[in-house]
């Protein structure tokens, strides 16, 4: 798999983030480095909340396993967090 830069992986992020919500407005990925992981921060409007997390949090679980499989990839760890 060739490199994948943590400023796509970003973009990859908010790209599905906004796709299930429907439109960009308060859609938002915020990136920083904790403890040897690559957190992405992501904010969501509260109405679309439930979009995001899906039902039994199987979206935001689906989420999670992309950027799993990035991360091993890229022999990196990625985690997600939702916020509103």
């Amino acid at each position: 798999m060739p490199q994948v830069t943590d400023e796509q992986v970003k973009i990859l992020v908010t790209d599905i983030a906004t796709a299930l919500v429907g439109t960009s407005e308060g859609v938002s990925v915020e990136q920083f480095a904790e403890d040897g992981e690559i957190v992405f921060e992501l904010t969501v409007p509260e109405p679309a909340m439930g979009k995001v997390i899906g039902k039994s949090g199987r979206t935001a679980k689906a989420l999670r396993s992309v950027l799993d499989a990035i991360g091993e990839a890229q022999q990196k760890r990625y985690v997600l967090d939702i916020v509103e």
